[in-house]
């Protein structure tokens, strides 16, 4: 019966982020069209660069507790309000030293730019990105997936989205920065509600510092893996800040955030994974794992094979849509979608080894980031001895990328299954027929006449989805994955006891 009320949490998340995908997808969309055909590809260039910094700062601020709430608040005896608001206290203290040293150097942002303008008042937002995880983090213990839904894929990409549009007729310059900053407070707040509705305000309590320490200590672990995987799908773009002008890092940042869609799939299944995950943990029920993991595997790699299709196959259309010149990179996008798919298997496997092997999956995802830059200077730098173009040596990094996460989930599924005893990913034979199919079906658009070509986006992707899952839905799905389409009766969840 647990199982069976675990995978139904699994499935409610699934549906609820699936909806999420959807709604950013569609806030999404306006805010690449804006940056690339109001700003131009070197401020894009620059405000990628900026962003990698300031969102690295915040996510070590969390200091792991993305993930390490919920084993926080699963093995407490405190009243869980108090738990919570000890982790804000520490993200709150640990931001604002990131955002001095970032005020105080901002070419740390601007790496290959100068600094002028407002540039260094991109630094204060750090806070509010450390502290709308953290509420978010804890409101997913409690199975509110609705809330993470509505700040990340609503209120923050249509806030960035209005935002850029407005402001570039106040500052072509300056546009993106404070539009990025309105929309990380936007979050914030659309976090702190709920949040704070949940949990209340803390009354009767005052932080302790020894547990703070002891919290910060434990996470270490969990602080390094979040910042690792950050980094592996961040470092091709600050590699490329180091290699190349503005512009270049501009159309590749585009080709990015078209590709990383995907991924937001997976990350947004981590708040209710990782509970689930601590909790048949703390009850010893490691099979239980496996075949969550091996689950939501399958879910997540699912969509983000059909959305390989659908933003691969007409790639340079994709990439049109966002503007002429970043039609150079349709290359890229291709190898970041495929990466996206080669790293699920990987991806799901590590919310299992955070907690079961935190310090050995420490160890391998620093050794694969570390094999991952050395693999992307090594094929930018052979492209131009071989004399290749500027726009193909600028896709080094995202084959580097590809190849790593794929090596990367052969290794960590390996390791998960040998914890648990029992299979953790599998590759189902209508799964495989899926792609076979829907990318035929893509392929057959491509070859279509030049003044048909915009057939290949307004049909030939509807096409690609629609034979796509229904290859899927007939071969491939089996009891257990129609849970994500069934509507559940609406219960309250079960939460551990506490004190009060």
């Amino acid at each position: 019966m647990k199982q069976n009320d675990d995978l139904n949490a699994l499935a409610k998340g699934g549906r609820t982020n699936i909806l999420g995908f959807a709604l950013r997808l569609a806030a999404r969309l306006p805010f690449l069209f804006i940056a690339g055909r109001l700003y131009g590809a070197d401020t894009v260039g620059r405000f990628a660069l900026a962003i990698v910094v300031v969102e690295l700062a915040a996510l070590l601020a969390t200091l792991g507790l993305k993930r390490g709430l919920a084993q926080a608040l699963a093995s407490t005896d405190r009243p869980h309000a108090h738990v919570v608001w000890d982790g804000m206290v520490v993200a709150f203290i640990v931001s604002m030293m990131a955002s001095a040293i970032l005020f105080v150097f901002p070419e740390l942002m601007f790496p290959n730019s100068g600094t002028t303008g407002l540039d260094r008042y991109l630094a204060v937002i750090v806070f509010a990105i450390a502290w709308s995880d953290v509420s978010l983090a804890a409101l997913a213990y409690r199975h509110n997936v609705k809330a993470t839904v509505t700040a990340r894929a609503i209120v923050e990409p249509w806030t960035i989205s209005i935002a850029a549009w407005g402001l570039y007729y106040v500052s072509a310059r300056d546009g993106l920065i404070m539009a990025y900053v309105l929309s990380m407070a936007a979050a914030l707040v659309a976090s702190l509600i709920p949040f704070i509705r949940s949990y209340g305000l803390p009354h009767g309590w005052s932080p302790r510092v020894t547990p703070l320490l002891q919290l910060a200590r434990r996470n270490v672990p969990l602080a390094g893996a979040d910042a690792i995987e950050w980094g592996t799908r961040n470092i091709d773009r600050f590699i490329l800040g180091l290699l190349f002008p503005p512009a270049i890092v501009g159309i590749y940042y585009m080709a990015q955030q078209v590709a990383s869609l995907p991924q937001k799939l997976k990350t947004s299944f981590d708040p209710i994974l990782g509970p689930v995950i601590a909790r048949n943990l703390a009850a010893g029920n490691r099979v239980a794992i496996a075949h969550q993991v091996k689950q939501v595997g399958f879910w997540i790699i699912t969509a983000q094979a059909a959305l390989l299709l659908m933003g691969g196959i007409p790639a340079e259309g994709v990439m049109g849509v966002v503007g002429p010149q970043f039609v150079a990179g349709a290359g890229a996008l291709c190898f970041l979608l495929a990466a996206e798919v080669l790293a699920s298997p990987g991806a799901v496997a590590e919310a299992g080894l955070v907690y079961m092997a935190r310090h050995r999956n420490l160890m391998v995802s620093i050794l694969l980031l570390g094999f991952q830059a050395a693999l992307s200077f090594a094929l930018v730098f052979q492209m131009r001895a071989l004399g290749w173009s500027v726009n193909v040596q600028a896709a080094g990094p995202a084959v580097a990328l590809a190849l790593t996460l794929a090596l990367g989930s052969t290794i960590k599924c390996w390791m998960l299954s040998r914890l648990t005893k029992a299979s953790v990913f599998s590759l189902r034979p209508g799964f495989v027929a899926a792609i076979l199919v829907a990318g035929l079906v893509g392929w057959g658009f491509t070859r279509l006449p030049h003044e048909l070509e915009w057939l290949e986006l307004s049909v030939g992707v509807p096409a690609i989805f629609l034979v796509y899952f229904a290859v899927i839905g007939k071969w491939a799905f089996g009891p257990e994955d129609r849970q994500l389409f069934k509507k559940m009766p609406k219960s309250e969840p079960t939460l551990p006891d506490e004190k009060v």
